[in-house]
């Protein structure tokens, strides 16, 4: 097999895709506090997205939150919207318990031990009665960052 001729570093970027960028905007800006560095419009794209920041320097991750100009035309943005993304976090249990507090659903199996080691939490893709807000559309695994990240990160 030949030797692979770059490396993947991180992410660098996630693109999410909604009916209404209002509700993803009320996830990732109010409750879990991303910074919006830019917006972007395209009549050929068929797109109307925020840029969002989260992380300092090289390793900021930009966030898109999109939603379609119409949503009958193509391409649509918001259709899938995200199958699964991870987050580091700080300290999961004042994350989750926070979160809750706000509203948001989390999949069944509260916070365990994910396939990494690490401790994780899912937030689920859809809202309830009891709890409304949620990945509108997308499984969001929170995950317990280790010392060296919350260092390098932090």
């Amino acid at each position: 097999m030949q030797t692979k001729p770059f490396r993947v570093l991180g992410v660098q970027q996630i693109a999410i895709g909604g009916p209404d960028k209002g509700r993803l905007s009320k996830l990732w800006v109010e409750l879990f506090g991303l910074e919006k560095t830019g917006d972007f419009k395209s009549e050929k794209e068929n797109v109307d997205e925020d840029i969002l920041r989260i992380g300092k320097g090289s390793h900021a991750v930009e966030i898109d939150i999109m939603q379609p100009l119409d949503p009958e035309k193509s391409p649509k943005v918001h259709i899938p919207p995200l199958n699964h993304i991870g987050l580091w976090v700080d300290d999961i249990e004042k994350a989750v318990s926070w979160l809750e507090q706000q509203g948001v659903r989390f999949a069944p199996g509260g916070i365990r031990v994910g396939a990494a080691g690490h401790k994780v939490a899912f937030m689920h893709p859809k809202g309830n009665e009891q709890f409304p807000l949620s990945g509108e559309g997308v499984l969001i695994e929170l995950v317990q960052a280790p010392a060296d990240v919350i260092r390098d990160l932090g």
